[in-house]
């Protein structure tokens, strides 16, 4: 038990003294994920917007594609993205395999369908409040989607951060992808995975504790604007 507490006090330390180490895999982690989510939202959003305001043939279809790609399996996006980016595959001659662009690529194949399946329904909700009022008013499809977006921003922010908290905490696909290099390509999850099986437990408790500090602060931030957006909806 003592040597127990003595490896969290020393996780702890790592934390307060700042170490170089550990910031510069918190950075990485941070910078990758965004950036893979700001990419999710860029394509997941309209999309799952429009599949929410239209009905047209083969919808039904892509709901359930959605929905089904919502649980894909990381490792499976993993060698999807491997392949894609090996010297052999279509992407090879970018050079990015083993890279943060390469894990940030993962990150946004597994995270779109979750955006766009997750912005589909509430885009669905909103559009049923206002179809008549768009018919009436004669709105056209791209405004249509811009307003539905606008008026269901709250409860589309709560998805992005559904998405960030799915990609912050991935390691199968951006281990495949990116190689878990020291100073390169180290994120918070697989450096944890890494410095377990080494024994060095201070540093993976301290990434632990981080990242578990992340995955509750984006909880909370969702929370809070699930409510600010019900809020809105009955003033």
């Amino acid at each position: 038990m003592e040597s127990v507490w003595r490896i969290f006090a020393e996780a702890v330390g790592l934390i307060l003294d700042w170490d170089s180490d550990l910031i510069e895999i918190i950075g990485l982690s941070l910078r990758v994920t965004l950036a893979a989510v700001a990419v999710s939202c860029a394509i997941g959003l309209p999309l799952g917007a429009t599949v929410g305001a239209f009905r047209f043939p083969g919808r039904t279809a892509i709901i359930v594609l959605l929905n089904a790609l919502m649980g894909l399996p990381p490792v499976v996006v993993g060698l999807i993205a491997y392949m894609m980016l090996s010297a052999a595959g279509p992407l090879g001659p970018l050079e990015l395999l083993y890279t943060p662009a390469a894990m940030m690529i993962a990150q946004t194949i597994l995270v779109t369908p979750i955006v766009a399946a997750l912005s589909r329904q509430v885009v669905e909700d909103y559009y049923c409040e206002y179809a008549e009022q768009f018919a009436s008013l004669g709105v056209g499809p791209f405004d249509r989607v811009t307003a539905l977006l606008r008026d269901a921003r709250y409860s589309l922010l709560t998805v992005a951060l559904a998405g960030f908290g799915r990609a912050v905490a991935e390691v199968g696909a951006v281990i495949i992808v990116g190689g878990n290099i020291n100073h390169a390509t180290r994120v918070m999850t697989t450096a944890i995975a890494l410095e377990t099986s080494k024994g060095n437990l201070e540093l993976a408790l301290a990434l632990g504790v981080v990242l578990l500090a992340i995955a509750v602060a984006v909880n909370g931030a969702a929370m809070t604007l699930r409510a600010s957006a019900v809020r809105m909806a009955y003033a």
